[in-house]
């Protein structure tokens, strides 16, 4: 890149008259013109990046006279260094012998000079001389190069800092630029101004090989706790080509030491609340960095605090281990407590397991409940819930079966207990037996109905032996029935007898063919009991309406006429109904008993 001046003259020398030509004048008149131009006058400049080629154009017009073209470079308080030489005449080019440029210079036909890989040490004026017969001209040009530093980089970083205390943090190392760049710390993005926290030192070195900077800043920082996590940074700034531009590092945090201020201690269990067996792990730790790693525990129960990592694991707990559990730092300077309770729940059952009573003694049941907590009680028996706790003053069959305590604490899980009374009623067989015409009179059922637990055998005997063709019923609450038929016409003595382990019960019935006698008396007795019902209604309702008819005398004179006539006829009436009720009975009566005679005749014939 070059730039000129706005005031760009085609040379900085007036035009000088030469003498007829000599090789002596000639060299005077190219003296004379490099005196003319001092340091600081170029009107044109180069700015150039470091490794590219410099591209110098004489920026001078070729007069066509022009005998040669020179290129020469200037450098404060040193001579004038020609470096490289066009004829235009004989349209050859040479190199002055100078090391730094050797192999790296090309002057083209327009004497345009290009210097290749360019340094740090081509920064100068470099002066275009075209030369004609009678005149010198000259146009200087300034050389700039720049070469962009590396990116910055903090190192030696410190492995932690530590609240009220100033360390160095770290270096901020930005290499290999040109011109000198300036280095910028930042935290979270915030540039970081140099303070009693903050204390910030720079460093320049300059390779005296290839002249390019490498600047190294230090910071030494004082932290709080607030530093943790924080982004540390750095930049560089440095002038190029275009400008001023800057480079910014990768960030870094650093691991921020400050003391424990609190301790807290926890409670690890699986569930939120505890029981009798479980394990309990305590958990004690202090919010510095690096966090504490031993702890004192006090248990309930322990004379003594017991040292301990953060954690400190208690087994298969029992309900005593309710209390107060501490912990504290080892000099004992910061503390937390925390509340345990250890539920429990007991169970007594009395009685429990297999009990055998007699059937109509007592039995007390209790089911009496110890916990941390209410707990709920229910009764199941035979795997169906109970409405209510048994209670046995007088013991029956339907009173056996399996019956479970059953109580929980809802709050806690898992806490359940049961207990089980396995309850066995036993009873000496009692016989009932009864007998049954059939509705057809086909048949008369002779049952024989029987209690008794353990389950009583029965066997049906008559006069004319064991009778096995027998029904039984179905065996529940220590009842069961057990049945035989026989002919309606049969005369005979049947005898059941029923037995278990603790007796043996006989008993008989007599069944004859007068039975169906009996059956007739018994309907005889019905009727006369519908026929008296009938007779007392009948004497209620005349009542009630001799009542309703006196009242309503006052109506008028007609009204307690038809009344006094009705109450005449009422007699009448009932004594109509009970003469007619009277002869049904007595034709009843009369029916039965002479059933009841012809009956006797028969039997007697048949004796």
């Amino acid at each position: 890149m070059e730039t000129p001046s706005a005031a760009a003259a085609a040379c900085c020398c007036p035009r000088r008259p030469l003498q007829p030509p000599s090789r002596l004048l000639l060299l005077l008149s190219l003296l004379l013109s490099a005196l003319c131009l001092r340091p600081g006058l170029g009107l044109y400049t180069v700015n150039t990046v470091y490794g590219d080629a410099i591209i110098l154009p004489c920026h001078l017009e070729v007069p066509n006279d022009l005998r040669f073209g020179k290129w020469k470079y200037e450098m404060a308080n040193k001579a004038s260094e020609f470096i490289a030489f066009r004829s235009a005449t004989k349209k050859t080019v040479q190199y002055d012998d100078v090391l730094e440029y050797k192999d790296r210079l090309n002057l083209s036909e327009n004497y345009t000079l290009s210097i290749s890989n360019a340094r740090i040490s081509d920064e100068k004026r470099f002066v275009c001389m075209l030369v004609t017969e009678d005149n010198v001209f000259e146009q200087p040009t300034v050389v700039k190069v720049f070469k962009q530093p590396s990116q910055p980089e903090i190192i030696s970083r410190a492995t932690f800092l530590e609240t009220e205390q100033l360390k160095t943090l770290g270096e901020c190392i930005s290499q290999d630029g040109y011109p000198k760049g300036n280095l910028t710390w930042f935290k979270n993005g915030v540039v970081l101004q140099p303070t009693e926290e903050a204390v910030i030192n720079e460093q320049t070195k300059v390779n005296q090989t290839t002249g390019l900077y490498t600047v190294i800043s230090s910071l030494e920082y004082k932290p709080t706790k607030d530093d943790t996590n924080a982004q540390f940074t750095c930049s560089v700034t440095y002038f190029g080509p275009t400008g001023q531009e800057t480079i910014r590092s990768e960030s870094v945090a650093f691991d921020i030491h400050y003391p424990t201020e609190k301790v807290k201690i926890q409670v690890l269990t699986e569930r939120n609340t505890i029981k009798e067996g479980d394990n309990i792990t305590l958990k004690c730790s202090g919010n510095g960095n690096p966090p504490p790693q031993e702890f004192f525990f006090y248990i309930p129960g322990e004379p003594d605090p017991i040292r301990s990592s953060s954690l400190y694991v208690l087994t298969d707990v029992r309900r005593n281990a309710t209390g107060e559990y501490r912990c504290s730092l080892t000099d004992e300077s910061l503390m937390d407590s925390t509340i345990i309770t250890v539920h429990y729940l007991d169970l007594s059952l009395t009685p429990s397991g297999e009990v055998i009573k007699q059937i109509g003694e007592a039995l007390p049941v209790s089911c009496t409940i110890s916990s941390s907590r209410n707990a709920t009680v229910f009764w199941m028996k035979d795997n169906t819930r109970m409405r209510a706790s048994p209670s046995f003053s007088s013991l029956q069959y339907q009173d056996a079966g399996n019956y479970i305590c059953e109580t929980t604490l809802q709050e806690v899980e898992g806490l359940k207990k049961r207990q089980i009374l396995t309850l066995i009623v036993e009873g000496k067989p009692q016989i009932k037996m009864t007998k049954r015409t059939s509705t057809d009179g086909s048949y008369k059922m002779i049952a024989c109905h029987v209690e008794g637990f353990p389950k009583p055998a029965v066997q049906w005997t008559s006069s004319g032996g064991v009778i096995n063709k027998t029904e039984e019923t179905k065996y529940v609450n220590g009842k069961f029935i057990s049945k035989i038929k026989i002919a309606p016409e049969e005369n005979v003595t049947l005898t059941c007898i029923a037995e278990n382990q603790l007796e043996r019960t006989v008993t008989s019935l007599n069944v004859s063919a007068n039975d169906n006698r009996e059956n007739v008396n018994d309907q005889a007795k019905l009727i006369v009991g519908i026929v008296v019902g009938l007779l007392l209604a009948a004497l209620i309702a005349g009542v009630a309406y001799w009542l309703y008819m006196k009242k309503s005398k006052d109506v008028n004179g007609e009204s307690q006429k038809e009344a006094a006539q009705n109450i005449q006829t009422l007699p009448r009436q009932e004594s109509y109904f009970f003469m007619s009720a009277s002869k049904h009975v007595d034709k009843d009566l009369g029916n039965i008993e002479e059933n009841k005679k012809l009956e006797e005749n028969n039997h007697k014939s048949e004796a």
